[in-house]
């Protein structure tokens, strides 16, 4: 069996020497190496070649997501940051998923976490994960096989009433800013995301979409009506969903229901409430993300209300598991590239 190699960088030697413990108590790592700051990573990588890159995000000399620029720049190797859950790592960190970063891990209890042990079984999970992407993939800039085609679509949406919710994983943020920054203001209906986050991480996402969106984009708020050209992102640690109240229909953000499939919030929960929303019609889109979320919800969607499927197609996902889960239930009306899907939705519309 082939090992992963992982490059372990952290300002912290105590740091360094945990997460090292810590992935190689999988026999299928191999920890070849560690760096105190970016430019120790850089001058390693090629003595190294490491298959992924744990990266810490704040360092003195070459801080992480400077040197993530230049890994991706000059090595195009898989990294994963690990960020402290503070407002300006959790910026850094939404930052650095744009710059290239697979994913993330929020380190516990700050810089240096004694209790980073908590995170081992995630770690673990992400750097296999990682591994397996193709970074060049990732990265590049692909057109468009068809935007903005003028074909008539077989069905749409006619009801005055109508949802948007999205769902995404691994790879998700960039994701969204391709489909949220396409969406024109002309939508006229609420937008609803679940992009699975730990609590912290959030707001920062939201607040980064909001400036290249024409839509509002906000954290969503528990009681809040929805509103059109609104888009509502989950807050970690909440289920996201959407409920009959007094004045139409509210935001319900729910702690209290355990998390579906291991996702507080989950993909699932969402859809299942949309499912229950009487005189309304939705499209509902599922992208880039590893494992099942969102597939049973789909099913319920398809199966109590009028709704149109979309799912992102492998060519332009960083992990295909979700996509390909729901796609699988023969449930799905189009599976397009990321940068179509904004054009399909606003078509259906």
């Amino acid at each position: 069996m082939n090992q992963i190699k992982v490059l372990v960088v952290d300002d912290s030697a105590f740091m360094r020497k945990v997460i090292s413990d810590l992935l190689s108590g999988d026999p299928s790592i191999l920890v070849v190496g560690s760096a105190r700051n970016g430019e120790d990573a850089l001058r390693k990588i090629p003595q190294l070649t490491p298959d992924v890159v744990t990266l810490d995000v704040d360092m003195p000399v070459m801080d992480g997501l400077t040197t993530l620029k230049k890994i991706m720049e000059h090595f195009a190797i898989p990294v994963i940051m690990l960020s402290s859950v503070t407002k300006a790592g959790a910026a850094q960190t939404i930052e650095s998923i744009q710059a290239g970063a697979v994913d993330f891990i929020p380190k516990p209890s700050g810089a240096i976490s004694l209790d980073i042990h908590k995170v081992q079984e995630e770690l673990l999970r992400k750097v296999k994960v990682a591994s397996e992407v193709k970074i060049k993939d990732h990265l590049a800039e692909k057109k468009p096989i068809a935007r903005y085609t003028k074909e008539p679509m077989e069905k749409g949406l006619t009801k005055k009433h109508k949802i948007i919710a999205i769902g995404t994983s691994t790879g998700g943020p960039k994701a969204l800013v391709e489909v949220i920054s396409n969406l024109p203001d002309s939508i006229n209906v609420p937008v609803l995301i679940v992009q699975h986050m730990p609590v912290g991480f959030t707001k920062s996402l939201a607040e980064r979409l909001n400036k290249l969106s024409s839509l509002s984009v906000m954290e969503a708020v528990s009681g809040e009506p929805l509103m059109n050209n609104t888009v509502y992102i989950a807050p970690g640690g909440y289920h996201l969903k959407a409920v009959h109240g007094k004045n139409g229909v509210v935001i319900e953000l729910d702690d209290d229901t355990p998390p579906n499939r291991g996702h507080r919030p989950s993909v699932d929960e969402m859809f299942y409430s949309l499912s229950r929303l009487k005189d309304y019609q939705k499209i509902a889109v599922i992208m880039t993300g590893m494992g099942s979320d969102g597939t049973e919800g789909l099913l319920a969607l398809k199966k109590e209300a009028d709704t149109i499927a979309i799912a992102e197609s492998e060519e332009s996902c960083v992990v295909y598991g979700m996509p390909r889960s729901a796609i699988a239930t023969q449930k799905v009306d189009e599976i397009v590239h990321v940068t179509e899907i904004s054009e399909r939705i606003v078509r259906y519309l």
